[in-house]
């Protein structure tokens, strides 16, 4: 056996004995009544065998049940249906509910949670002839929210283990413009958060969290959102608290929480004086109805997601076919909106991972690669630099500095290796589900001499 295959011995330590038997025995893994699988169970679905996951995992998603179908039904009647109505509508009692489940002294919500990281960006006066810090690997929402400011991101490259921005290289890239870093919670998880803030605080720069992935998340004892100076969610259809399109900004500064009420509204405050040039970024009531209807289970969602989690973390470790991304000293619990791993070909026979995608889904568990590139390899780069306004706003080196360092080689080798979870449905199934799982991904690893002829 070469020395970097996975050993017999931890292999079987790992898996479990259904899986053994499949690998030695071309037999599919125990799963409920072994009986039920013909002879062929052992060989991969893609080539005839029988699947693994005959049944999809976890519920349908985005999440409902009655209490939300009600809310909205009385939201309609009410004929409440923006926040302006009323001061004790559906958006301010979420706003207020929210900031307490994450212990936060305020919240605003806004229409999603770009326009929640852009409020954040113009509350804190960060605008023309300005840089923010951000992560390549990321959804564009975080990129525009910078850029609709006309403030120049500056992409940090990954830790690769964990796929979010590598401190060292966030302070390498700070320059006499620098205000802000906005970390991205990648998959809900939270970010190096202490080794940003002490940077943050060195530098004298503001830390706005993206943490849009990451809700009810917790790092050393806080809720990731509260832990920078603001903090921002998403409640996005695919989220784990969702309502189709939706945001909000968590902040503990009531001044700050002020301004940034004030850029949602209009540049009109809470006394209802236009104060200043702001977007129009309000949260419907119909959306704060869908969300305030499901906040009461929320908790016991995200404590099985964590569940599964763990233990989808517990039967990998070891297994360097497949390696789970990697949880920061502090952290507490995640969101799991992504269950993510490196694909490690090399322990696969080399098998690109289109096959070895390909060949999971056929046994019925369905992996994604999540973004093909990182931000920095998309057209926006030679877009904003040819536009007469940024060429304005920063001098010719700064613009040529800007693109002779666009590199981010951990954030293109992240990209290439990496397999999720969209796990917002799929993470609250149950624990045998999780080993259905495991049992396909072993599966396909016990036959993986194969893979290349699929």
């Amino acid at each position: 056996m070469k020395p970097k295959e996975f050993s017999r011995r931890r292999f079987i330590n790992t898996v479990s004995a259904g899986s053994v038997a499949a690998v030695v025995s071309g037999s599919v893994p125990a799963f409920g009544n072994i009986s039920s699988f013909n002879n062929n169970a052992g060989k991969l679905a893609i080539l005839g065998g029988t699947p693994v996951i005959p049944r999809k995992i976890g519920p349908e998603w985005p999440y409902v049940d009655e209490k939300m179908v009600d809310a909205i039904v009385k939201t309609t009647r009410s004929r409440i249906w923006c926040r302006i109505q009323s001061p004790n509508g559906t958006v301010p009692t979420f706003e207020k509910d929210f900031a307490t489940m994450l212990g936060a002294k305020a919240c605003v919500s806004t229409g999603s949670g770009t326009q929640a990281l852009n409020t954040c960006v113009e509350a804190l006066g960060i605008g023309p002839g300005d840089e923010v810090i951000t992560s390549p690997y990321t959804d564009p929402g975080t990129l525009s929210s910078i850029l609709s400011s006309h403030v120049l991101p500056v992409l940090a490259d990954l830790d690769p283990e964990s796929y979010m921005i590598d401190p060292a290289d966030v302070e390498r890239r700070i320059t006499g413009n620098t205000k802000a870093i906005m970390p991205v919670q990648m998959g809900g998880q939270p970010a190096d958060m202490d080794r940003l803030l002490a940077i943050a605080k060195k530098h004298n720069l503001k830390v706005i969290e993206d943490s849009c992935q990451a809700h009810l998340a917790v790092y050393k004892g806080k809720k990731v959102g509260t832990i920078g100076d603001l903090g921002c969610f998403s409640f996005q259809a695919s989220k784990t608290i969702a309502c189709g399109e939706g945001g909000a900004i968590v902040g503990n500064d009531d001044e700050l929480m002020d301004h940034c009420y004030t850029v949602m509204n209009h540049g009109t405050n809470r006394k209802g004086l236009t104060v200043r040039p702001g977007p129009k970024y309000r949260m419907n009531e119909f959306e704060a109805a869908i969300l305030l209807g499901q906040m009461e289970g929320a908790g016991e969602r995200f404590d099985i997601r964590n569940r599964n989690a763990n233990y989808l973390n517990s039967k990998l470790k070891g297994f360097p076919g497949v390696v789970p991304q990697k949880l920061y000293e502090g952290t507490e619990s995640g969101s799991f909106y992504l269950y993510m791993m490196s694909y490690k070909k090399e322990h696969f026979n080399n098998a690109p991972r289109s096959k070895f995608l390909k060949a999971l889904a056929a046994e019925g568990i369905s992996l994604d690669t999540y973004l093909s590139n990182g931000l920095h390899r998309e057209p926006w780069v030679d877009h904003i630099l040819n536009l007469k306004s940024y060429q304005k706003m920063y001098s010719p080196a700064r613009l040529k500095q800007y693109r002779d360092e666009m590199n981010c080689p951990v954030c293109d080798s992240t990209c290439d290796e990496m397999v999720m979870i969209w796990a917002s449905g799929p993470l609250l199934g149950t624990l045998e589900d999780m080993d259905a799982i495991i049992n396909a991904i072993m599966k396909v690893y016990g036959n993986r001499d194969k893979l290349n002829s699929i």
